[in-house]
């Protein structure tokens, strides 16, 4: 180094922190702007092989790199004004650029100081706590000092022009600066007798430096200098005296004795109080090992309190306010007696502290196909609910982490919103905790008990964290339209804490008393009716609504998921056996682990390709002794969905079908033991193919015997078809008008007056409609027949058959208005035709819900006309192409479109798309 360099005019600057470089030493900086990172490793690249050179100089601004609120600065390279750097600084050459995480630039530093004389310096002269992944370390040796002339460019990185300084020549004759230097060097020797650091560096001392050389050993003993501020260094940087160069090193040579005698004293008191530490210790282990002896005291505590603390040294992060509260407990615990009435309270809260996962996260899935894979694998349909879940992961995917969310599956029973929860959770890779909430009456079960109960207990959130070890779990909260109130509280209210993601991150539990956050759980409820959730809570709840299943996706669940899985529990069937493949030697295992492992998981995805598409009916065989041509036709399949399960859901369904295989296992058993059976169990057929035809010897005779009241032909006067819809699904629904004459009293005048009578079990609501209803048939019979009398001269008896259930609801409006017109006119309405929609007392129409599930129920009806409110166009709209296939659809925005349709010619009527 030295005067050989080249004396580059032109070249970048890069600002240092803390310390300024001296020529003829080595030092390490980091570098943690990607654009001066950029330059610089171009620049070494580019030179092809020749040395690339920099300026450096100290920042005047913020030259510790720290700011006033101790905040580091991010990015020290950066500077905006020229007067941000001092105009001295040390012109240096790159040895070497390497990228790395912070922990990789200490390391590199460390091992770069082992080629050069170490010394403080050494140490990243750039911000010494830097967080930022995108740094790098670079070596530079720095060869002589140089003045900024100018600032072309603030960069980054920073172009400057220098003007390098010439080489000070001292003659050696001057007593003084030998004084000094000789003062130096005994300081030196000093501090390094108590300092490691020092001690080290002059190990490489005389090879480097000579007390002859002024310049080089002022340089050396600033460099060395820990307890030198950034301007004390850099006025030693800028003396051209050696004397006063020299004397500047010796006043930070002394600072830094005083410094290496006052840690000597520090460290000198800390020992003696650590061997008085040790002292006590071993004297109270002996006091303790002395009392076991004698029985005076057992280890039970300290055994807990060993399991506590190591129980929570596995936790990555325990909330401070938590971490305080479990301390104050564990002390506490460590002075109670045994026999003390608040030893197994306080055990019981530090069970609860400790056991709660804090921190632990489940690794999650965020492989969207695999997720799609599991949720086909187990359910059919069901779409909205899964594009939520690969919503619900892809979100994460790309935040790098999933937060928590609050579902409501709504929809009849029997629908697999329960089950559907628990394929949620396989999907995501996550715990799955089950509890319901139906009948729930006791706040206590939501937020825990108080401590001052016997007995008492954390509610359901904090049992459910401990008991799946982790805080990111899916809980399903089971029927939650079916929570009760009672003395002990509302749970409703309750949960509104737990359900809101704005407040669940810091969520109280009675019996913990401190903060708890769940805001990562997935929270998955259940309802059949939303009506009955009260607002508030309905208010935090993301709703997703289940319709309930038609006859072809009954017929494709039965087949691809109810039969195999009954017939498998009947024990009728098997899984079939993958064929063996010959494995390697217990040596080539040994060589090859990691390669087998990779084989194993590339099977495995093979396999998970080959069974994408196929039935999980095509993956098992018949057992054992159960004749090959045992099966469930489609047919028959289709005859249980039609004819005797019509319910929304497919619970009826899979019983009807583990009906079936039940009797087929006795039937399969019995005839291979020659085993006599009833008349109503045996087999009546020679075949045992389950078809159409001998259905009714498993399962009995169907349970509806026809889709509709009435059947083919016109209906009756009076008659009208309208479609509802419940808790169980859409269905078809009747509403029957009867109208009874008048009769004479004793003087001959007319008994009684048009009144209207209302039966079939009907709500408040439905019986409101029917006031409506008779009103605007009055008016409308007005508009059409002046004379028509019939209301003034006849009583009305309106009906809704299926009496023993309960109705309710509006949107049966306009079919008792048709109803009623069509006893008035005399016209009966077609047996094809159904309708639904609620009816203003001006007659108009007004919007329902429900829609898909009333148009299922009017295709389970064999209808292939349909009238809907205009309004519900939009939900008709959004239904599956297969549902509308077939139908006539009419939408009415007032009664008179729906009297257009309903009492039109039928040879005039458009015939069904």
């Amino acid at each position: 180094f030295g005067e050989d360099v080249p004396r580059v005019p032109h070249t970048y600057a890069l600002p240092l922190v803390s310390k300024p470089l001296f020529p003829g030493l080595i030092t390490s900086v980091t570098l943690t702007d990607e654009a001066t990172i950029e330059a610089f490793e171009n620049m070494t690249e580019n030179n092809k092989g020749q040395p690339a050179f920099i300026s450096t100089f100290l920042r005047k601004n913020l030259a510790t790199g720290v700011t006033e609120g101790g905040v580091h600065l991010p990015t020290p390279e950066i500077i905006h004004d020229e007067n941000d750097i001092y105009h001295v600084g040390t012109f240096a050459q790159i040895q070497r650029i390497q990228r790395g995480s912070a922990s990789d630039e200490a390391s590199s530093s460390q091992s770069s100081a082992k080629t050069t004389p170490p010394h403080p310096s050494s140490v990243s002269s750039s911000s010494s706590d830097i967080n930022t992944a995108d740094t790098a370390t670079m070596i530079l040796l720095a060869h002589r000092r140089v003045d900024l002339v100018n600032v072309d460019d603030f960069g980054p990185p920073i172009d400057v022009q220098v003007k390098h300084w010439s080489r000070l020549e001292h003659t050696g004759n001057d007593q003084a600066i030998r004084a000094l230097s000789n003062e130096i060097i005994s300081t030196i020797r000093e501090v390094a007798q108590v300092n490691a650091l020092f001690r080290e560096s002059l190990q490489f001392f005389p090879m480097r430096v000579q007390g002859d050389n002024p310049f080089k050993l002022a340089d050396f003993a600033a460099s060395i200098s820990a307890s030198g501020s950034p301007e004390d260094l850099q006025a030693v940087l800028e003396e051209k005296d050696p004397e006063m160069r020299l004397h500047k090193a010796l006043v930070l040579l002394n600072k830094e004795r005083e410094v290496s005698k006052l840690q000597k004293e520090i460290s000198e008191k800390v020992e003696e109080k650590l061997s008085e530490a040790q002292r006590k210790y071993f004297l109270t282990e002996m006091l303790k090992s002395i009392k076991k002896e004698l029985g005076v005291e057992r280890d039970d505590k300290e055994a807990l309190i060993e399991k506590y603390k190591k129980q929570l040294a596995e936790y990555p992060e325990v909330p401070k306010e938590a971490m305080e509260t479990i301390q104050e407990e564990l002390n506490k615990f460590a002075t109670l007696e045994k026999n003390s009435p608040e030893y197994n309270v306080t055990r019981s809260y530090l069970d609860w502290l400790v056991g709660i996962p804090w921190g632990v996260l489940t690794e999650e899935n965020f492989d969207i196909t695999k997720a799609r894979k599991v949720l086909d694998r187990d359910h059919y349909g069901l779409d909205d609910v899964k594009d939520t879940i690969l919503q619900f992961i892809a979100i994460g995917k790309l935040m790098g982490s999933i937060q928590g969310k609050i579902l409501c599956l709504a929809g009849p029973p029997g629908t697999g919103k329960t089950s559907i929860a628990r394929s949620v959770a396989a999907s995501l890779g996550r715990d799955f905790y089950r509890f319901s909430v139906g009948g729930l009456s006791d706040v206590s079960e939501i937020k825990g008990h108080r401590r001052t109960y016997i007995g008492a207990m954390p509610g359901k959130i904090i049992q459910c964290l401990k008991s799946t070890k982790s805080t990111n779990p899916v809980v399903l909260i089971d029927e939650i339209d079916k929570l009760g109130t009672g003395f002990r509280g509302d749970p409703a209210s309750a949960l509104l804490e737990v359900l809101d993601p704005s407040q669940n991150s810091t969520f109280r539990d009675h019996f913990l008393d401190v903060p708890v956050d769940i805001s990562k759980v997935l929270f998955v409820c259940t309802a059949n009716e939303l009506e009955r959730i009260p607002g508030p809570l309905l208010d935090r709840l993301e709703v997703i609504r289940l319709s309930g299943y038609d006859l072809p996706e009954k017929v494709a669940i039965a087949e691809q998921y109810l039969v195999p899985k009954s017939m498998k529990e009947s024990g009728l069937m098997v899984e079939k056996k993958k064929p063996s493949v010959a494995t390697e030697s217990e040596e080539e295992k040994d060589d090859n682990d990691s390669q087998s492992v990779d084989k194993k998981e590339e099977d495995a995805q093979e396999e998970e390709e080959e069974d994408e598409g196929t039935t999980p009916l095509e993956k098992f065989t018949h057992a054992e002794g159960v004749p090959s041509t045992l099966q469930v036709t489609t047919d028959a399949v289709k005859s249980l969905a039609r004819w005797y399960a019509r319910e929304a859901g497919v619970r009826n369904l899979a019983k009807y079908i583990d009906k079936i295989t039940r009797k087929l296992a006795l039937q399969v058993v019995a005839e291979s033991e020659s085993a006599t059976l009833t008349k109503k169990s045996s087999r009546k057929s020679d075949t045992w193919v389950i078809d159409e035809d001998n259905l009714a010897d498993y399962v009995g005779k169907p349970v509806f015997t026809s889709d509709r009241l009435y059947e083919d032909g016109a209906l009756p006067n009076g008659i009208v078809m309208g479609l509802a819809y419940t808790s169980m699904g859409g269905s078809a629904l009747y509403v029957e008008t009867q109208g009874i004459k008048r009769g004479l009293d004793g003087d001959g005048k007319p008994r009684g007056g048009g009144t209207l009578k209302a039966t079939g079990q009907l709500g408040d609501v439905m019986k409101e409609s029917t006031q409506i209803a008779y009103t605007v048939a009055r008016a409308k019979l007005g508009e059409l027949e002046p004379d028509n009398q019939f209301f003034d001269t006849t009583d009305i008896h309106m009906h809704v058959p299926e009496g023993a259930t309960p109705k309710d609801g509006p949107s049966a409006g306009i079919t008792m208005v048709t109803s009623m017109l069509s006893l008035a006119l005399g016209k009966p309405i077609q047996n094809e035709l159904a309708m639904t929609g609620e009816i203003s007392l001006t007659g108009k129409v007004m919007a329902v819900g429900g829609i898909k599930e009333k148009i299922m129920g009017a295709r389970r009806a064999g209808i292939t006309t349909v009238i809907l409110p205009a309004a519900c166009q939009r939900d008709f709209d959004e239904i599956p192409d297969y549902l509308k296939e077939g139908l006539d659809v009419h939408y009415a925005d007032d009664y008179d479109k729906v009297f257009q349709v309903a009492f039109a010619d039928p040879s005039t009527t458009e015939s069904p798309q």
